[in-house]
């Protein structure tokens, strides 16, 4: 059977922050179709790595390369999208949901240009996706940190990306909105997108993983199946909470390129 082909790999990557040693020996090989999280305590190394992944941690040696290009190479960033941990969306000039979202289409359009059909009609499906139409014109700063999160993710999913980077979603964010977001994602890789997540504990997501990658100490210490992160390896986090509804199985669709 044929392998999909790397989405992300890294390769003997290293990081140091201020001098400090962050991440040593990562190899890292994500696929096209695959859902994988990064587990692991506050300093392991996780995000770090999905920064470094992204282009916003540099590596002091070893090498990343994304769909195949080394990263230094790379400029189809519109492939990518990028879902920080909670930031500051809610501050500075006020914005609806409609604006925020709309600014994921800026990579498919030009410069000044007005959007196209085509760019509303994603705008609104990504919020639909993540159950924000009803307050589609509410400004953020109204909305509950669950639903900015959401409105970040919707953000992200406007520019139909083909990788979807996410640190930490479920930050700070009630259970409800963990599912709600799962779902989201579930959605999006049943279309086929590639999903790095990176997360405390695996909880509503656990049926959307393919793989599990727990880190300890700026290292990888376990990549496999997200059962054996729960059956025999403590990442300092033991509370799972039930799963509400099955997300169930997905077959990947060919990605929409609009």
């Amino acid at each position: 059977m044929t392998q999909s082909p790397t989405v992300v790999e890294v390769t003997a990557g290293a990081v140091s922050l201020g001098g400090r040693p962050i991440l040593r020996g990562i190899d890292l090989e994500v696929r096209r179709g695959e859902v994988v999280a990064l587990l692991g305590s506050n300093g392991s190394g996780k995000s770090t790595l999905v920064k470094a992944v992204v282009g916003l941690n540099p590596t002091t040696s070893g090498e990343i390369k994304l769909f195949g290009t080394p990263l230094g190479d790379f400029t189809r960033w519109s492939r990518l999208g990028y879902v920080p941990q909670r930031s500051t969306i809610a501050q500075g000039v006020p914005s609806s949901v409609w604006e925020v979202v709309a600014s994921g289409r800026m990579s498919h359009r030009r410069p000044l240009m007005p959007l196209r059909r085509a760019d509303r009609d994603a705008i609104d499906a990504a919020i639909e996706q993540v159950g924000l139409t009803d307050r589609i014109r509410h400004q953020v700063s109204t909305l509950s940190g669950g639903q900015q999160q959401r409105v970040l993710i919707a953000r992200t999913l406007a520019g139909r990306p083909e990788l979807l980077v996410l640190d930490e979603p479920n930050a700070g964010v009630d259970l409800a909105s963990q599912y709600d977001i799962a779902e989201t994602l579930a959605a999006r890789a049943a279309e086929g997108a590639t999903i790095l997540v990176v997360l405390h504990e695996l909880g509503p997501f656990e049926p959307l993983i393919d793989r599990a990658i727990l880190m300890r100490d700026g290292r990888i210490l376990y990549d496999g199946p997200p059962e054996g992160v729960s059956a025999g390896h403590d990442h300092g986090h033991h509370h799972h909470p039930p799963v509400r509804t099955p997300i169930g199985p997905r077959v990947v669709a060919p990605l929409d390129g609009a």
